[in-house]
């Protein structure tokens, strides 16, 4: 029978199979050949290469945020400190790949689900993204213990003033990156703020640190600041200037107080003011520093640098008379008035009567150049250099562009500019014998040079005149302080308005020196636009004056100079100011 042969015995099918198998084989093993070679190749050639770029992957430059400086008052009380906080961000890359994890973070903040998942969406393609900023450490440590894809945290700082609004507008506040953004918080912010530190760290692929390499550059802390404000002295000026525009339903007021014999400032207070721990209702004409930057027309409490011209000039003596009669003079088509006809009048008197049609026509007598040369050098039309941000030079026109009328109604505060701060380092300067020092804002270790403005003999007799204006026959009897000789000037000033004056707006001034016979401090109150029935500068601005002075003389142990009150009740009223001072600033 025909049997049909087997292909698979053919000789030549069987050399041509054992070929394929031979290149299969040889195949595998080039193959295996090469992954081995570039095994070593990679682990031996390129360790280091291929070492470094995946470090690079893993290892990242952190920055570490710097710990803001203190401020403190002149005796070491604590009035700005940064606290640490944590800022939660997320790596949007990595939490949308868990959308679960968002709705957890969305609970754990309290925030709304859509609204963060909606924010995250729209910042898919970024890798960092804050959600939450300055929780406290124990909350951002609890969230991140859930261990949510994506989350983390960064520490940072938020300032936190301990005195609140008592001292809002000197010591202005941070942003929420605690950055300097208002008064001394900007001013001082390069001295105050540090210089962040960097490090490298090593982090997985979802982005958890999870060591620590090097310090690449260490953290400088910010440096702290000590403040010539003493902290007691400024609650009472708040207090009692708060208390009075309440009491004269005013729009608004301001207060300095000066050390006489160093040039430091001691309180600055404002109000309205704000709380600078809680911003959230924050209104923008709020946080001005009055003080520093509103300028306003200072009335009749220049008549006394007036009078100082004038004798500085020798063009009166203080046995100079005045005939002011009847009360009222007419210049250039504007007529001048007083509050009645006072008959003829010495230079004291001027000043306790605070006549304008006196002080008009000692002014019309002085040399023009020489008034202006004065209150010029007296500082006015300047800034006082202080460092505040945005404070106001003030305006004094050139002597070249007065007029007889102008330069009558600049003799008694009108057609002139100047700040509250301004006013009383005038008031300071003069209580110092005519030495006018520099103004400072931080602690002196002693007393700095200063410079001439005035001879001492005038400033003695002008000081000996502001002492009767603090009298029963005086405008600001109602500044006087038990056991004190007190000397001032009042201001009664209209308000400018639309290129005018305002009907029945007024400002109410007083500037005052304590003790007349050593002085110690110089301060100035203004009382904007009061509208409960009073407005003279004597009656709303002087009583604060006295409520301020009393408090500070005797709780800061400035001996009495006058002898009609006995050490004893001294000493007794010094024990109720320090107990009511103690409650109200545990209180404020």
């Amino acid at each position: 029978s025909f049997i049909e042969p087997n292909p698979s015995l053919d000789p030549n099918n069987i050399n041509i199979q054992s070929w394929r198998i031979a290149m299969v084989v040889l195949f595998i093993v080039f193959i295996v050949s090469a992954l081995v070679w570039r095994v070593i190749d990679l682990q031996v050639s390129h360790s280091k290469n291929l070492q470094s770029k995946a470090d690079a992957r893993q290892q990242r430059t952190i920055s570490i945020n710097a710990n803001r400086g203190a401020i403190y008052d002149r005796n070491g009380h604590l009035l700005a400190i940064s606290s640490p906080v944590d800022s939660i961000w997320v790596n949007p890359q990595l939490i949308l790949q868990k959308s679960e994890d968002i709705k957890v973070l969305a609970e754990f903040l309290g925030l709304p689900h859509k609204d963060i998942k909606k924010k995250i969406s729209a910042n898919a393609k970024k890798t960092f993204l804050y959600v939450k900023r300055h929780l406290s450490p124990e909350q951002a440590s609890e969230l991140l213990a859930k261990k949510l894809q994506g989350v983390f945290k960064e520490r940072q700082y938020k300032r936190y003033y301990p005195m609140g609004e008592v001292t809002s507008h000197l010591l202005g506040f941070t942003n929420i990156d605690d950055q300097g953004q208002e008064g001394l918080e900007l001013a001082y912010n390069h001295w105050l703020k540090g210089d962040p530190g960097k490090k490298k760290v090593l982090r997985n692929r979802i982005g958890q640190t999870i060591e620590e390499l090097e310090y690449i550059k260490p953290v400088k802390a910010g440096q702290d600041l000590y403040l010539s404000i003493d902290k007691r002295i400024q609650y009472i000026a708040y207090r009692e200037l708060k208390k009075a525009v309440a009491q004269h339903n005013a729009k608004s007021g301001s207060v300095v107080v000066i050390d006489v014999e160093t040039g430091e400032v001691m309180a600055v207070a404002n109000q309205p003011a704000f709380n600078p721990n809680n911003r959230s209702a924050l209104q923008p004409g709020s946080i001005r520093n009055r003080a520093m930057v509103d300028v306003f027309e200072p009335g009749s409490t220049m008549k006394t640098f007036a009078v100082a011209a004038g004798l500085e000039a020798k063009s009166i003596n203080v046995n100079s008379r005045v005939n002011t009669s009847p009360g009222k003079m007419s210049i250039d088509g504007y007529t001048i008035n007083d509050a009645k006809n006072y008959g003829t009048l010495d230079i004291t008197s001027i000043l306790v009567k605070s006549s304008n049609v006196g002080m008009s026509k000692l002014a019309l007598d002085m040399p023009s150049e020489g008034l202006w040369s004065l209150l010029k050098n007296i500082g006015f039309g300047s800034a006082t250099d202080i460092g505040y941000p945005g404070e106001q030079s003030g305006i004094l026109t050139h002597h070249d562009r007065w007029s007889n009328a102008g330069k009558a109604a600049l003799s008694y505060g009108y057609g002139i500019a100047t700040t509250t701060l301004q006013l009383t380092h005038a008031y300071a300067s003069l209580a110092n014998d005519g030495v006018q020092l520099p103004l400072s804002l931080q602690k002196q270790d002693s007393a700095p040079n200063g410079r001439r403005i005035l001879s001492a003999k005038v400033s003695q007799q002008i000081k000996s005149m502001l002492k009767d204006v603090v009298s029963d026959q005086g405008t600001a009897i109602r500044a006087a302080i038990p056991g004190y000789q007190v000397g001032g000037k009042t201001g009664t000033v209209k308000v400018s308005q639309g290129g005018g004056y305002a009907e029945k707006k007024y400002l109410a001034l007083f500037a005052g020196i304590v003790p007349i016979t050593q002085p110690k401090y110089a301060v100035v109150v203004l009382i904007n636009q009061p509208s409960n029935g009073d407005y003279y500068g004597g009656v709303v601005a002087a009583p604060v004056f006295a409520n301020i002075m009393a408090d500070t003389l005797r709780f800061m142990n400035v001996a009495p100079d006058d002898l009609r009150i006995s050490r004893k009740q001294h000493a007794e009223t010094k024990r109720n100011v320090s107990v009511d001072l103690k409650e109200g600033l545990d209180n404020g």
